[in-house]
């Protein structure tokens, strides 16, 4: 079992490569030059190329200087050494299964050849590998059964190895594993925050369309219904009020194409000409207000508290909780009045959306589309809580807390 002792001399050689390889890539290093480094099979060649020019040149005394083996044992040493270096161009497609061959062919490799080659570190950058794609027992698997073997030659009275050797040998493959599963564990963690983010930027998304294009349609809906019902019962007097809603319509489905377009600018992530109008917030209510008035709703709005201006995220929430809320109303609820309390305090912001109505409306929201979940996430995106259910005099109730700092303010 002499063969079994060289892997000991090349065990740190084989970490440093095994380092400089990770699906392609180093772990956390950054190129100090701006050239762009190999990616797919160009990499796997790269890598295989690169290994063989190290083993190839620390085994060079096999074919010059005075001769300690014979020819033939040279050739099959040097095609043991091109095989396995070959094969970790397939690595990152068959990780497991590649080390595993290459670790054959360099037992092989150390038991009839005399010439002691730099082959180990190709074991240990496919076992590198193996490790950093996930395959933590197999990796393991394949550390235990080098090390055994290695111990195995120590006890059968090879003297080029002894327990130190062994220790240090096993040290080695313990920390080459470890490097590869933190890679493993970095790479999986990265791809968890992209999707998150990912989700919750298409749950954002959806919450914008829902609450600009439910609001506005669903006013349109209301103000074309009521205008053709006066029309029907009194064509003659009704003729003025489906003028003003066929007006208000008109403004209404503008501002749903013009806020449409911005969302939609924002998705396509192209240079377009900033909106002119203000953004949606606590200080454009009023028109809020002025389209459920149209619809034939009496709302009244009660402010109290603070006269600061809201940070921008906490006003947009806040607006948009209210929005949906007169967009259920105008839907569900069946409602004549409804009142608006917005409170400013020091932290927090309250709203509270109560109307006189008898709707279907439910606090889980299990009404007709998905309002009141939206609203809920709205507020619990930024720290805060929103309950809806029937108020305590009748009718139902929508009441919404958002927190905030008092350095979060934006400027008036």
């Amino acid at each position: 079992m002499r063969g079994e002792a060289r892997p000991i001399r090349h065990a740190e050689e084989g970490a440093a490569g095994a380092a400089a390889y990770a699906g392609g890539m180093a772990p956390g290093a950054v190129p100090r030059l701006r050239l762009r480094p190999p990616r797919g099979r160009a990499a796997d060649a790269a890598l295989a190329c690169g290994v063989f020019v190290l083993v190839a040149v620390g085994t060079l005394r096999s074919l010059i200087g005075e001769r300690q083996e014979s020819w033939p044992a040279t050739v099959l040493g040097w095609t043991l050494i091109t095989a396995a270096c070959a094969a970790l161009y397939f690595c990152r497609r068959r990780p497991v299964v590649v080390a595993a061959f290459v670790l054959a062919a360099t037992a092989v490799y150390y038991l009839v050849s005399v010439y002691d080659g730099p082959l180990m570190v190709a074991f240990v950058v496919t076992l590198y590998v193996v490790a950093s794609q996930g395959h933590l027992q197999a990796a393991i698997a394949l550390a235990a059964l080098t090390v055994i073997a290695t111990g195995i030659g120590t006890v059968a009275g090879n003297d080029d190895v002894n327990g130190v050797a062994v220790f240090m040998l096993t040290g080695w493959l313990v920390g080459v594993v470890a490097l590869g599963w933190v890679r493993h564990n970095r790479l999986a963690l990265a791809r968890e925050v992209e999707e998150r983010a990912a989700t919750e930027e298409r749950l954002r998304i959806a919450r914008e369309l829902h609450d600009v294009v439910g609001h506005h349609l669903s006013l349109i809906n209301v103000q074309s219904a009521a205008a053709l019902r006066r029309l029907h019962k009194n064509p003659a007097k009704g003729e003025q009020s489906a003028q003003e809603a066929l007006g208000a319509i008109k403004d209404t489905s503008r501002e749903a194409l013009r806020e449409l377009r911005a969302t939609l600018g924002v998705l396509r992530q192209v240079d377009e000409t900033a909106p002119t109008a203000p953004p949606a917030g606590l200080d454009r209510l009023g028109e809020l207000v002025a389209s459920a008035r149209l619809a034939g709703l009496d709302v009244r709005v009660r402010f109290s508290g603070e006269r600061e201006r809201l940070p921008t995220e906490v006003d947009l929430a806040a607006y948009r909780i209210i929005q949906e809320s007169l967009t259920n109303v105008n839907r569900h609820a069946h409602a004549t009045a409804v009142t608006v309390r917005i409170h400013r305090g020091a932290r927090q912001v309250t709203v509270e959306i109560t109307d006189n109505g008898h709707g279907p409306a439910a606090a889980d929201g299990t009404t007709p589309g998905s309002g009141i979940r939206g609203m809920r996430e709205r507020a619990h995106a930024l720290g805060g809580e929103l309950t809806a259910g029937p108020g305590p005099d009748g009718g139902f109730t929508v009441r919404g807390r958002i927190p905030y700092t008092n350095g979060a303010r934006s400027p008036s």
